[in-house]
């Protein structure tokens, strides 16, 4: 028909040139990055057909702008256009939305209803997040993709239409396919040409023009300045994930635009408004039970090890504690340990019991006190260790197996493996 290659003669010049500044400024579209300007000239290359075309990509990236290109740029631009959101409309109701039903059909039901499809004839009818479809639709919408036919809800008789479908989705249909919750006929009929938006992490040479372009929209909006960006700040918007998207860096602009007394933003203030769950590269962080979780019994040995130093150094405190007041009594217990720190012909120690739990320590010569470090040479072979406990946990538990493994914190097997590679008597 003339009208179609009529239309063209404004965005394709003779040599085949697409003008993307026009379209990007009349449907406001910003950014520069190749996939965007590629999906710009699909869309305007298909609209010249009636092809259905499928629109993917995450939420908030701007799919609804390139059916609006397509049917803009189409013959059917004179026709309706009509977007609807299949996830918000209920199962139940959504056949009698889509294709309309006939009184009494259901209750509720007072009167003949035109649905969707019928109303769009001779336009464009833009099914957004398709994938929410129920089943039971799926095998209707294929009918009509397939022969322009449908039937109201409560009705026998047959609806010719003619309608061009664009659908959207941010579900990844072929895995919706692979567990039966979309249909793969459907799937290959809606994909005849596929429009694919990328994330605006992929995108982001365009995050500081938009950030520019919401910032001047809000300033307008609610009459005060422009907020502007730092160099750093820019480049933390840059390298930030946005799993929202251009809609979440749309909704932080204008948050703050409207918090922010100073104009001039720095990283510092950015970073408050980015949710830190969102943020890259982030190290992994173990869980309380994981953090008690060892792998092997080489990290049961290093940590029991760590611990021993721990000791140490708290008996060497108490006993400077001890030796700076003379009057502190000290239990039984406590007594013992320092007997083992100190050797007591070097050390004047003389505990008297001051009652049944506790004993006093008149005298203590400062000048004779021994380093033990120096002392007491102590083995860190990890074979060594290995054997010490395997044996302690024995001891304790009179023999058997089963339990000295739970107090050791390896498995059975190991145990018995150890036993015989140290050649341990139990």
């Amino acid at each position: 028909m003339p009208t179609k290659n009529c239309k063209f003669v404004f965005f394709i010049d003779w040599n085949g040139n697409m003008d993307i500044q026009d379209i990007k400024q009349r449907f406001e579209i910003i950014g520069n990055s190749p996939g965007l300007h590629r999906a710009i000239e699909v869309a305007v290359q298909v609209a010249a057909t009636d092809l259905t075309v499928l629109i993917t990509g995450e939420s908030g990236t701007g799919k609804e702008v390139f059916p609006q290109i397509i049917h803009q740029y189409s013959s059917r631009k004179h026709g309706k256009y009509i977007a609807v959101n299949c996830g918000a409309i209920p199962e139940g109701t959504i056949d009698s939305e889509l294709f309309g039903h006939e009184k009494g059909s259901f209750t509720g039901a007072l009167s003949d209803r035109k649905g969707y499809f019928q109303e769009a004839d001779d336009g464009t009818i833009f099914l957004d997040e398709i994938g929410e479809l129920p089943l039971s639709t799926q095998v209707r919408l294929l009918r009509v993709l397939e022969t322009g036919e449908f039937i109201r809800v409560g009705s026998s008789k047959m609806i010719k239409t003619n309608v061009r479908v664009i659908a959207a989705t941010n579900v990844n249909l072929p895995k919706a396919i692979d567990e039966g919750k979309f249909r793969e006929d459907l799937f290959y009929r809606l994909n005849t040409v596929p429009i694919s938006i990328l994330p605006l992490r992929q995108r982001s040479e365009d995050i500081h023009l938009l950030f520019r372009k919401f910032a001047r929209d809000f300033a307008e909006k609610y009459r005060m300045p422009p907020i502007r960006l730092d160099e750093d700040a820019r480049i933390l918007l840059e390298n930030y994930r946005w799993p929202g998207n251009v809609r979440q860096l749309k909704n932080i602009t204008e948050q703050i635009s409207i918090i922010e007394q100073n104009r001039d933003i720095s990283a510092n203030v950015i970073q408050r408004y980015l949710p830190a769950h969102s943020t890259k590269n982030l190290p992994a962080l173990l869980s309380k039970s994981e953090e008690n979780t060892f792998s092997n019994e080489r990290e049961i040995l290093y940590k029991i090890l760590f611990d021993m130093k721990k000791d140490m150094t708290d008996l060497k405190k108490l006993v400077l504690d001890i030796m700076e007041n003379k009057e502190t009594p000290v239990s039984g217990d406590q007594a013992r340990i320092i007997r083992n720190l100190y050797d007591n012909d070097s050390l004047n120690f003389q505990p008297q019991e001051q009652s049944s739990k506790s004993i006093h320590i008149p005298t203590i010569d400062k000048d004779n006190i021994q380093d033990t470090e120096e002392v007491i040479e102590e083995s860190l072979s990890l074979e060594d260790k290995e054997i010490e406990l395997i044996q302690k946990a024995l001891e304790k538990h009179n023999g058997k197996r089963k339990y000295a493994a739970q107090e050791l914190g390896i498995s059975e097997r190991t145990l018995y493996r150890k036993i015989k590679e140290y050649n341990i008597k139990s």
